[in-house]
């Protein structure tokens, strides 16, 4: 008796790609086989050339193609998402028209899927004995240092981040909510599989680059963008020496106001205690802002209200544990400077620990599992 096919559905967002979407859809329609049956959601960013012309024609002439459309360009980011509320299938890729990379690699990628060895597969351009175009170098070399700044925050150790072969459980990518439009979607689900605490794997695939001249779309603003969802997505939950490192650069920043603050109420002659207590306690108000706007996750346990009384709470304690020590290496003999400089990092210490476990705690993430096994 002939088992069941297992449905495996192929995003395919486009945009301007009438040249090469019909190429496309034929290399993908070929992986079909005996063991899986296609669904392939050809997604049209409101293409100005003939792509959505070619989709519907495509979407008569073979009965796995579903074509919608958006009505406004919304980046590729939008257009996957909107293809992921359509999957039906129990495993779900995404494919570009352009052909920088070959369909008959995510029958491979696929295949731990099937095995049921992994939830997500991504497919490497950097590990890999397959053909790839040689092209720019400074790209390449980009990508790798997204690559590697996404695994200081994510605790990964992939080749390659920005790959567009990710191959994922249906169920999986469908519980996780992707807010970026445009090619930061990337990093995004990257740390947000990686959140998930999922089985990864990683196979290598072969690359035919393209060109700007021959349509390349992706540019420095992606890279910058990049960076940032690295930085907004991983933060909150990245590595303890990673939140400690982004702690210490806010907490530098906080000092800097601190200071600035206490040198300008001096000059208008404010009373020195005054412009102390006053400075200190703007610059924590500084201190939370960023802590919540780079950090931690505003609102994780405690209301607003609650969570600012908890964050002052925190900092008043630890300003009597500075000024108590401080005055116990005084006691000890130690200089001045050094008093307070010791001081002063145990309390930077003391602060992180007190945002992340108290003030901003973060729910511990248990491991995914697959429901429908």
């Amino acid at each position: 008796m002939a088992t069941e096919k297992r449905k495996f559905s192929i995003i395919i967002p486009c945009y301007n790609e009438e040249r090469t979407l019909e190429k496309c859809v034929e290399k993908v329609v070929a992986i079909e086989d005996d063991q899986i049956s296609l669904e392939i959601i050809i997604v049209n960013d409101a293409s100005v050339d003939n792509s959505l012309v070619v989709a519907k024609r495509l979407e008569t002439q073979y009965p796995q193609i579903v074509a919608v459309s958006q009505e406004r360009n919304q980046g590729k980011g939008a257009a996957v998402r909107r293809g992921i509320e359509i999957a039906t299938g129990e495993f779900l890729a995404i494919q570009d028209a352009d052909l920088e990379y070959n369909p008959r690699d995510l029958r491979r990628l696929l295949e731990p899927l099937l095995e049921g060895e992994a939830d997500v597969v991504f497919g490497s351009r950097f590990l890999t004995t397959e053909y790839h175009r040689v092209l720019y170098f400074w790209h390449s070399l980009g990508n790798r240092f997204l690559t590697f700044l996404s695994n200081m925050f994510t605790d990964l150790n992939l080749s390659d981040m920005e790959t567009c072969y990710k191959v994922f459980r249906t169920e999986l990518i469908k519980q996780i909510e992707l807010k970026e439009n445009h090619f930061g979607f990337e990093p995004e689900i990257v740390a947000k599989v990686a959140q998930k605490r999922c089985r990864i794997f990683e196979m290598g695939v072969s690359y035919r680059g393209r060109t700007y001249e021959e349509g390349k779309k992706i540019g420095m603003k992606d890279g910058l963008r990049a960076l940032y969802c690295i930085f907004h997505y991983n933060a909150p939950k990245a590595p303890l020496p990673i939140q400690f490192l982004i702690y210490v650069f806010i907490g530098g920043l906080a000092a800097v106001v601190n200071l600035f603050l206490f040198l300008t109420f001096m000059h208008l002659s404010v009373s020195t205690t005054i412009a102390i207590i006053a400075a200190y306690f703007i610059a924590a108000l500084v201190n939370y802002l960023l802590c919540v706007s780079l950090l931690f996750r505003h609102k994780a346990k405690w209301n607003p209200v609650k969570e600012a009384l908890m964050f002052f709470s925190v900092v008043a304690i630890i300003g009597v544990f500075d000024l108590v020590t401080t005055k116990t290496f005084l006691v000890v003999g130690m200089i001045p400077s050094l008093s307070k400089l010791l001081a002063s990092a145990f309390g930077m210490i003391l602060n992180f620990l007190g945002r992340k476990y108290i003030v901003f705690p973060e729910k511990a993430s248990g491991k995914w599992e697959p429901q429908n096994k």
